[in-house]
């Protein structure tokens, strides 16, 4: 019976440790009105030279398949 007791505590600490960042995820996201990280820049609205290079490799490509 304590091999029995002992895995089951075993087993409680080890779900508490890999639960504990979504605890903190939902615990963040309650915290600031649904921003779980707070004001942070939408995706797509920075300039980034891999982004620029990027865009200008897809552009070339539709223009190659349309004409």
């Amino acid at each position: 019976m304590g091999g029995v007791l002992e895995l089951v505590i075993v087993m409680l600490i080890i779900a508490g440790v890999a639960f504990a960042p979504l605890g903190y995820f939902i615990y963040m996201y309650t915290q600031k009105n649904g921003e779980p990280f707070g004001d942070i820049e939408p995706h797509g609205d920075s300039e980034s030279p891999l982004l620029n290079a990027v865009e200008k490799v897809i552009n070339k490509v539709k223009a190659k398949l349309s004409a």
